[in-house]
């Protein structure tokens, strides 16, 4: 009879434990699947990476190096111990989405989304594998994390924000007898509006005038570009995914009609941007490896895990850019990266 009893105790033990661990949220099933990868990487099998990539420019493919790299610093190399399978959406959202239930399939052991789109198709779909995210402006905003001190979910990473204030101040360095600037951004890209807002705050502040012009498609750049002429003195771009990829046909314009294109970091610069004080994609990149590598070692949390950004900026500066303006860029842009002498 006792021992009968003790066998129902133990029934019922189990019973109680499972019930408590199906009440868990996706912050609990993510710690699962975290827990998971570290036993997988300390018992030498592979760990697989799904990357969801909302298209190739030269700052989401620096991100995605300097996360590789970050990883590797700590053990998770490529080849050796760790599979990367990469999705680029090709700037598509039905991409995004399509990208993020193939990886709710696969069931990975991490998953990095570069880009807000790409971040929010994976979030929405994805609540049982930790996600690190980069190259998003604000998280909290794009609705990724409850906060971005405190994420709360199975999602964290770095952010992408920049000093907008200051790149308007570079403007105004440079062109002091700017009167109107043109502000250019696309008008579905969540971290644009956010910037854009940011940028009229700072003209406000300055005492500059402000256009917007806004493109929803790579098809309009050209046109909206062009538009933008007689009616501005200086044209500023945010960090923006569609407009980074065809940054050299808004070059193409505004640099024929002498007029400064100031952006948001180093990629536009180098496609006909006169300059920047920016972030380094590559580093924030390595930044999130290093965030992803404590996950899958199990000694962090995404719900855990503030966003992390940067705190550094460069200065980048075209000088080709500048000699075909006529510009003479002040002392302390100079000093900067030229990254036309860098080709």
């Amino acid at each position: 009879m006792k021992q009968f009893r003790k066998m129902i105790a133990v029934v019922l033990t189990v019973a109680m434990a499972a019930s408590l661990g199906a009440c868990g949220n996706g912050g609990a099933a993510s710690s699962s699947a975290a827990a998971s990868a570290a036993n997988s990487a300390e018992g030498g099998k592979m760990i697989n990476i799904g990357v969801a990539q909302l298209l190739t420019h030269p700052a989401m493919d620096a991100s995605l190096k300097g996360f590789k790299d970050g990883l590797a610093s700590q053990g998770f190399e490529e080849g050796k111990n760790v599979t990367y399978d990469i999705q680029n959406a090709q700037g598509e959202q039905s991409n995004c989405i399509t990208i993020a239930n193939t990886f709710a399939n696969k069931k990975p052991d991490l998953i990095l989304a570069i880009a807000t789109p790409a971040a929010q198709a994976v979030a929405k779909v994805i609540t049982d594998t930790p996600v690190m995210i980069t190259a998003v402006t604000d998280p909290a905003d794009a609705k990724l994390v409850a906060s971005n001190e405190k994420p709360g979910g199975n999602v964290s990473g770095t952010s992408d924000k920049t000093p907008v204030k200051e790149q308007i101040e570079m403007l105004k360095e440079i062109v002091p007898d700017v009167q109107t600037v043109g502000i250019m951004y696309t008008s579905s890209e969540t971290n644009s509006q956010l910037q854009a807002k940011w940028a009229k705050a700072a003209c406000e502040e300055l005492g500059l005038k402000y256009q917007e012009f806004t493109i929803s498609n790579t098809n309009e750049i050209q046109q909206v570009a062009q538009s933008m002429v007689g009616k501005v003195q200086a044209v500023y771009i945010p960090t923006d995914n569609i407009l980074a990829s065809g940054m050299k046909n808004v070059a193409a314009v505004t640099n024929s009609a002498k007029l400064p294109l100031i952006v948001a970091e180093v990629g536009p610069v180098q496609n006909g941007g006169l300059c920047t004080v920016g972030i380094n994609y590559e580093k924030l990149g390595y930044q999130t490896g290093l965030m992803a590598a404590k996950v899958l070692k199990g000694e962090a949390k995404p719900a855990d895990m503030a966003i992390e950004y940067q705190t550094e900026y460069t200065i980048s500066y075209n000088s080709a850019v500048a000699k075909q303006l006529g510009i003479t860029l002040p002392e302390r842009i100079l000093k900067g990266e030229d990254v036309a002498a860098a080709k």
